[in-house]
């Protein structure tokens, strides 16, 4: 097997001597590339940030923007990356290098002070800066300044991809003016003609060092078997939990099994009655690829952390850790979807309402993946996701509400509500759809059924909320849902 290796701003290095839990910004800053910093540890500031080539969207290749302190460098191998040193253009000998168009902007914008975030800021803004869909125009510095929208510039740049990215110092505004103020890529620009070739192949991987062990398979069988030869394994797809496991509470793995690009887990199909999602998409290409086909999907990516994390993060990411505030549960309950589970004996449907069996356990035997997530259509015309958290973005909810009804001619005729923050796994609240199928969509009926879903599941008391506002925002997010459901769905 080949030695494992990254190309890194156009170089290519060796991945040894790092150990496999070495995150890539551990590996970048030992090889002197200072700009990559360490904030938080754990995907939350955004100032590790660094730009992969993906497999792309609209074209063959995308630069997309993940958070380095997560994501184990041996994941990276055979792949391509650039951090905020790699986007200026070097100069002559003895002279200095040419700022990158969104490096130029930040600094004469006043985007910068102390400096420790910029670089972070940098990479995620050039990855929006090459999104091939982006609308970018010639434009002044008014309408930088006041932009299409809150969140959107006149040169279609969205702060969302942003949402990662803190600044203790600075401020926002000239950051956000520094973002407005980008244009297109010149044609000439290296980085944004590398999106028209695709971008590397995953390469089957088995890195070990220190005796651990890092193993990225082929093909899902090739997984399976690993899988049953070293049942102690740690499956991974964008580490964005497991990333977190290692830096903050030191946690090791004698294997670790990386599942993110197994050809078998990266479909997503549309058939007449179901549309199936892979497995190991991240979130990004998942919102992307389906463009507000699913709305309530449309619906909850933009709530779930930030688009840093969602660049990385899974549906089947989400779903194995079996967390009970995980925020895509909740949705897929709503939507009455089923997980394809693959293992040794081959592939098993089972409901997403019979997964969780107790807090983080499931149906799930040992060697088994979530290959694929499947969601039945049609789909139901009213539905809302409700995320009650301290922050509007990028924050662990302290109740997660889905709602997914069909009502006819002023009739609830089916009703399904996930919940998520409100008991030991993520559960149905099936009170309350009994209370509300059958009836007429009427005040009456809502408040009624909004007193039934205060008790649904088993809140808790702890750090982001008490028993007694989880049960209360569980009644109030049925009647927002009532308050804003168009006349039209009720007559």
């Amino acid at each position: 097997m080949v030695a494992a290796r990254i190309t890194v701003n156009g170089e290519t290095t060796p991945i040894s001597p790092a150990a496999p839990h070495t995150t890539v910004l551990d590996f970048l800053r030992d090889r002197g590339l200072t700009g990559t910093k360490e904030g938080c540890a754990e995907g939350e500031c955004g100032a590790c940030s660094v730009l992969v080539a993906r497999p792309g969207v609209n074209k063959p290749t995308d630069w997309v923007a993940i958070n380095a302190c997560l994501v184990p460098v041996a994941a990276l191998d055979g792949q391509e990356i650039v951090t905020s040193e790699g986007l200026a253009t070097p100069g002559e000998p003895g002279t200095a290098p040419t700022l990158h168009p969104v490096q130029e902007e930040m600094a004469v914008r006043g985007g910068s002070q102390c400096g420790y975030c910029t670089p972070g800021f940098v990479c995620s803004m050039a990855a929006e800066y090459y999104r091939p869909d982006r609308c970018a125009h010639a434009h002044s510095d008014a309408d930088a300044a006041e932009g299409t929208d809150a969140e959107h510039g006149p040169n279609g740049f969205d702060l969302h991809s942003l949402s990662g990215n803190l600044c203790r110092c600075t401020g926002y505004r000239p950051i956000r003016d520094a973002a407005y103020a980008v244009g297109a890529p010149a044609e000439d620009d290296p980085l944004a003609q590398r999106r028209e070739q695709a971008p590397p192949e995953p390469v089957a991987t088995e890195y070990a060092q220190d005796d651990s062990t890092f193993v990225r398979p082929a093909t899902l069988a090739d997984a399976v078997r690993v899988l049953s030869e070293r049942p102690d394994a740690v499956v991974v797809a964008g580490s964005t939990d497991w990333g977190v496991e290692v830096n903050i509470r030191a946690r090791r793995a004698g294997c670790v099994v990386a599942v993110d690009r197994l050809p078998e887990l990266r479909e997503l199909r549309v058939e007449s009655d179901h549309i199936e999602i892979g497995a190991a998409q991240t979130l990004t290409e998942i919102e992307r690829r389906l463009d507000g086909a699913v709305p309530l999907l449309a619906e909850l990516f933009p709530q779930f952390a930030s688009r840093l994390i969602r660049n990385s993060a899974t549906l089947g990411g989400n779903l194995g850790t079996g967390s009970p505030i995980g925020d895509s549960p909740p949705v897929l309950l709503a939507l009455e979807a089923s997980l394809v589970l693959a293992g040794a004996d081959g592939e098993r449907v089972v409901p997403l309402a019979e997964y969780f069996t107790g807090y983080r356990q499931s149906v799930r035997r040992p060697g088994e993946l979530i290959r694929a997530v499947r969601i039945p259509l049609p789909l139901a015309p009213v539905t809302a996701f409700h995320k009650i958290a301290k922050r509007r973005f990028d924050d662990i909810s302290s109740v997660a509400v889905a709602f997914a009804l069909d009502i006819e001619d002023g009739i609830v005729r089916k009703a399904r509500i996930g919940l998520g923050g409100v008991a030991a796994t993520p559960i149905r609240a099936l009170a309350t759809e009994a209370a509300l199928e059958g009836k007429p969509w009427v005040t009456e009926t809502v408040e009624a059924a909004a007193k039934v879903l205060r008790g649904e599941g088993t809140p808790m008391d702890d750090h982001r909320a008490s028993s007694l506002y989880r049960s209360a925002m569980l009644g109030q997010s049925l009647l927002k849902l009532y308050a804003q459901t168009p006349e039209a769905v009720s007559s």
